[in-house]
């Protein structure tokens, strides 16, 4: 009977999940678990482990037994937004998406990490608004947040690459909204930026970022998408150099945040649950 009644409040309340493969790490539960609490909203929020090739499948079932939304992080961003019956132009332009949510009989799409960044930045009192500004890496987590930092009018957004001709693919991809070029890696000049942003997979994968020295200076704001142990080298080596750094802790919750606004019609108090995730030493 106690079984019943649980399942039976949570059929009552509002269902999302984070997607993802693996997933048992994410943080997104317990921070919108506390989005929850800070705002009176009642919602279960869960993790939802998907086996590769199933993404669709598994997620028209989600849907179709009454969740509300999802998040989608590796690998299936490009899956949700191939999923999804409409998509914001930021998702469009991404390639890929993060963020699903019914919409009465449709489902809609949009990217929210690109946001998130310039949400974070912001919050560090960082002024993108005529900076320049390196955003390293072109995959699909630089793909994902051009079309916001192109928004927030730097000066200039030059994107570099190992592969050279990604970094172009890029550059081309996003021209019409802003002033950004490509350049391969050896071209990063010393002191020509504001703001340098780690947006390749050194940090997850436990590498150095290939960088010219002096890059990281006294002056410059090093940001590492990644959080946690794993952007801990960059960050590091860029207060070393006398830069202030940070790591991409700030960008998940802020991006979480505006998940949260569009699915509830509210944004969230986020800096409590940022420094209750920095004190349990996420």
């Amino acid at each position: 009977m106690a079984a019943f009644r649980s399942a039976a409040r949570l059929a009552s309340v509002d269902r999302y999940v984070v997607i993802g493969n693996p997933v048992a790490h994410s943080l997104s539960p317990d921070i919108h678990a506390r989005f929850a609490e800070s705002t009176g909203e009642r919602l279960h929020y869960d993790r939802l482990l998907v086996p590769r090739g199933e993404f669709e499948a598994q997620v028209r079932r989600f849907f179709a037994e009454g969740g509300r939304g999802a998040n989608v992080t590796l690998p299936f961003k490009e899956d949700a937004l191939r999923f999804a019956d409409r998509a914001s132009e930021r998702a469009r332009l991404a390639g890929a998406a993060n963020f699903l949510a019914r919409r009465g009989d449709a489902i809609e799409a949009d990217n929210t990490d690109g946001a998130g960044l310039v949400a974070d930045l912001a919050r560090q009192g960082v002024k993108l608004d005529g900076a320049r500004v390196l955003l390293v890496g072109a995959g699909g987590a630089a793909r994902g947040v051009i079309a916001p930092l192109l928004d927030a009018r730097p000066l200039q957004l030059e994107i570099a690459n190992r592969t050279a001709s990604r970094a172009e693919a890029l550059a081309t991809r996003f021209a019409a909204l802003g002033a950004i070029r490509a350049l391969p890696l050896e071209a990063i000049r010393a002191g020509g930026y504001d703001v340098v942003i780690n947006a390749t997979s050194t940090s997850t994968h436990g590498e150095v970022l290939a960088l010219p020295q002096d890059v990281l200076a006294p002056g410059v704001f090093a940001y590492d998408m990644a959080y946690g142990p794993s952007a801990r080298p960059f960050v590091e080596r860029a207060r070393a150099a006398g830069a202030t750094a940070s790591d991409g802790l700030g960008m998940l919750v802020a991006q979480a945040a505006e998940s949260f606004m569009q699915w509830r019609g509210m944004r969230p108090p986020t800096e409590a649950v940022l420094a209750a995730l920095r004190a349990r030493g996420a």
